[in-house]
């Protein structure tokens, strides 16, 4: 009997594969790079905080895994987590805007686009804003705003460093001007939070754009950053076109901004709470700005000698 017969038998003894054992795979159990296109054992990729083992990518990660990165264990206090936006426009694109809300909240099981609490890292007290690009493409509608300026506010009254993690397309259209509202608000808050002699540090993450980027994400005493991630205000057609002239293959990155002095560093995830402790520690009033200066060349150094992803 020829190889090609006994495959035949089999497949007619068998037709269905009734009694074959075929191995399964769960679903999450492994991740594939979405660089390089490794996979990589999912517990593995997370114990290094969603960065690629082979290539350095750096997976988008959203505001509760972001928490779980930088805060320390059952010290996050979360605030104003009831508040929720209305639809006053009443705007409509193919669907009413109140049940784009309603739908997004459903599925995420979050009110809005980001996050506020109050924390430790690395035992010191602080207050973060995470911003979660899931929720409508992280956009800036009223609730995100109030939400930063009360966390804002808050730290200011009690006096902590205020971190905010940005992910955002930009001001959330389905609210107007209620929407760009927010940038002159959380500013002034900003403002009133650096009169007080406070620290604030933005992380802009892949994507920072838009309204975002015109206002808070660029306010930081201190302006970190994620390897590659996507900053810039209006898209990159629409500036060559506006321009006419063709831009750089890594024009609006970490990178080109880093070089052009927009932001202070890059700093690789894996690294960040180490980081943003030295920083805050740094920052005590008894500490000197050459103390600071130094570290922030430190950080600077760090993040050039990374491996390209």
């Amino acid at each position: 009997m020829s190889l090609f017969d006994w495959f035949a038998n089999r497949q007619k003894a068998d037709p269905i594969g009734k009694h074959r054992q075929e191995r399964e795979i769960a679903d999450g159990l492994w991740a594939k790079c979405e660089a390089c296109g490794v996979l990589t054992y999912t517990k593995d990729l997370r114990a290094n905080q969603m960065v690629c083992l082979e290539c350095n990518h750096h997976t988008r990660v959203y505001s509760d895994e972001r928490i779980r990165q930088l805060i320390d264990p059952n010290t996050w206090i979360a605030l104003d987590e009831g508040l929720y936006a209305t639809d006053p426009l009443k705007f409509r694109d193919r669907k009413p805007y109140s049940d784009r809300l309603r739908e997004t909240q459903d599925k995420l099981k979050l009110l809005d686009a980001v996050q506020t609490g109050i924390g430790q890292l690395e035992a010191l007290p602080m207050a973060l804003g995470v911003m979660d690009f899931r929720f409508m493409g992280g956009s800036m509608g009223s609730v995100v705003g109030e939400k930063l300026t009360r966390l804002i506010e808050r730290a200011t009254r009690e006096r902590l460093p205020v971190m905010i993690v940005c992910a955002s397309g930009g001001a959330r259209m389905q609210e107007g001007m209620l929407s760009l509202m927010q940038m002159a608000k959380i500013s002034g808050a900003l403002e009133r939070h650096r009169d007080a002699r406070l620290l604030y540090i933005p992380i802009l993450t892949h994507p920072t754009t838009g309204g975002v980027t015109a206002s808070f994400a660029m306010l930081g005493d201190i302006i970190l950053a994620e390897p590659k991630a996507t900053i810039g205000f209006a898209g990159r057609r629409v500036v060559e076109q506006t321009l006419r002239e063709k831009l750089p293959d890594d024009f609006q990155t970490a990178e080109y901004l880093l070089e052009h002095g927009f932001v202070d560093a890059i700093v690789p995830r894996t690294q960040l709470k180490k980081t943003l402790a030295q920083l805050i520690r740094l920052h005590q009033p008894s500490t000197s700005l050459t103390h600071l200066s130094v570290h922030l060349t430190d950080v600077r150094s760090l993040s050039m000698t990374m491996p390209e992803a």
